[in-house]
């Protein structure tokens, strides 16, 4: 919690006990308050009962909790030390020792026990912490309310705003988009990035709601903002991307400790439905492009046929269960450095290979699988993004392949002749133009290859991404670090 010194309201001067009736231990020392009350100057600040410990001019009730909240009280009884209205000094609990030399006073309840422990003050009730923060907090939210009528249903009322890619939606409400900006230390109306295709300011506040309508948690929050970042950056071009009439979207590789801290699975199912993390980080960066930037199916988003990552995909390396590096090492981070990499893909589709046993032999069929990406008859336009499953990787690390041999293996088996992908070659009228006859080209341009390790122990499968237009005509896939 935190308030701006500007609007705390000050605390009596002198000695200052917080209290609430609902506390063995605040009801076990009533007597030593009132004891202080005769032979100190003391003020009680009561809780809950305007009553306790007594009724008495020393006795102030906290109606509205403003000065437990504001002066952080997070325990009762808490004994305080009051100058200019502020505490310069507490301690918390029962202990006649520590309250007898907190006062300069002596013989405090002589017939209670020596110790007892305190509460949980009223103003850090989970049950009130999210309606406190709303009336008191000084973070002044700036986005627009909309008022729901009593007998509306919210999540209807939302699907007919509009607001909705078609599931439901978390109602994103003041309590709740304060408690997802508790993810970041980044200040709320700090413009993140202009978002297409109606080229909007973004504040990170805006951010936050989206998040909460996709069904984030708090600590989601900082791989949001960064995908946000990275997906309306030039080099991304995310507006294109949404005008593509090809089944594309962001898919979002996460890298680093922040995999582990918020509980992303990489594991079994890593690209299906099951962990929120997963299922709802990619859903709050496309929210964010339909809601803030106007992004919608039917306006500027053109996909002819679109696909699932379009909903929002996102998923982490298995680092820990990888014999390489990992894949945002492979691009120049490092291993303490959490990332998500940005890459234009449609859906996934899967290489099966249960026979190979030799990683000569898999790789071939990697390659073989991978020129079928976008079309078997265009090289060189499109960038891929391949997912290994353990059980093939194994045939790497059994044969003391790293990343870099895999990768030039790899490439040397997606060289193509041009002459068979021709236009016109075997009676397809789609192909390279002849131009290029009598040329060996690479399926994929440099450096567009993404590898990474995920997915169940069990499974003699590997997933692929195909990919959007790659370079300057298109999207480059953007790796960028997460700050909190």
């Amino acid at each position: 919690m935190s308030s701006d010194s500007s609007t705390r309201p000050p605390l009596p001067e002198g000695l200052v006990a917080v209290v609430k009736e609902d506390c063995p231990t605040c009801v076990l020392v009533a007597p030593v308050l009132a004891d202080l009350a005769e032979r100190a100057d003391i003020t009680v600040i009561t809780q809950d009962n305007a009553e306790f410990p007594a009724t008495a001019d020393w006795v102030v009730h906290d109606t509205d909790l403003a000065l437990s909240w504001h002066h952080d009280i997070e325990t009762v009884p808490t004994l305080l030390k009051v100058e200019n209205g502020r505490g310069t000094s507490q301690i918390e609990g029962w202990s006649r020792d520590e309250w007898e030399t907190f006062t300069g006073i002596d013989g405090l309840g002589t017939d209670l026990p020596d110790w007892r422990p305190g509460c949980g003050s009223l103003s850090v009730d989970p049950t009130r912490t999210d309606e406190l923060a709303v009336r008191f907090s000084n973070s002044t939210m700036a986005s627009r309310r909309v008022e729901i009528a009593a007998l509306e249903d919210e999540w209807e009322a939302m699907y007919d705003r509009g607001w909705s890619d078609g599931l439901p939606v978390v109602p994103p409400s003041e309590t709740r988009v304060l408690r997802m900006l508790e993810g970041t230390t980044r200040d709320p109306q700090e413009v993140l990035a202009i978002i297409p295709p109606d080229l909007v300011e973004c504040t990170v506040e805006k951010v936050a709601v989206n998040a909460v309508m996709a069904g984030c948690l708090p600590e989601y929050l900082p791989i949001v903002l960064a995908a946000v970042e990275a997906a309306c950056g030039d080099e991304f071009n995310m507006h294109g991307l949404l005008a593509t009439t090809m089944p594309t979207a962001p898919v979002l590789i996460v890298n680093g400790p922040i995999r582990n801290e918020i509980g992303m699975n990489s594991g079994m199912n890593v690209l299906g439905q099951g962990n929120r993390a997963n299922s709802t980080i990619g859903r709050a960066l496309q929210l964010v492009i339909r809601n803030v930037g106007g992004g919608k199916p039917g306006g500027v988003d053109r996909a002819t046929h679109g696909s699932p990552s379009k909903i929002g995909l996102a998923f982490p390396e298995d680092e820990e269960g990888s014999p390489w590096e990992s894949y945002a090492v492979s691009r120049g981070f490092s291993p303490d450095q959490s990332t998500v990499t940005l890459f234009p893909g449609e859906g996934p589709r899967m290489i099966v290979d249960q026979i190979s046993r030799s990683a000569d032999s898999l790789v071939k069929h990697m390659a073989l699988s991978l020129r079928a990406n976008v079309s078997p008859r265009l090289v060189m336009g499109f960038e891929t993004a391949l997912v290994i499953s353990p059980e093939h990787m194994a045939r790497f690390a059994d044969a003391g392949w790293d990343r870099a041999r895999f990768m030039q293996e790899l490439e040397a088996n997606l060289m193509v002749d041009a002459d068979d992908i021709l236009r016109g070659a075997g009676g397809i009228e789609e192909g390279v133009p002849v131009e290029f006859a009598g040329l060996e080209l690479p399926k994929f341009p440099p450096g567009g290859i993404h590898v990474v390790h995920a997915g169940g122990g069990a499974g003699l499968f590997s997933m692929t991404f195909g990919g959007w237009v790659a370079g300057a005509m298109g999207s480059v896939t953007v790796t960028k670090e997460i700050t909190r």
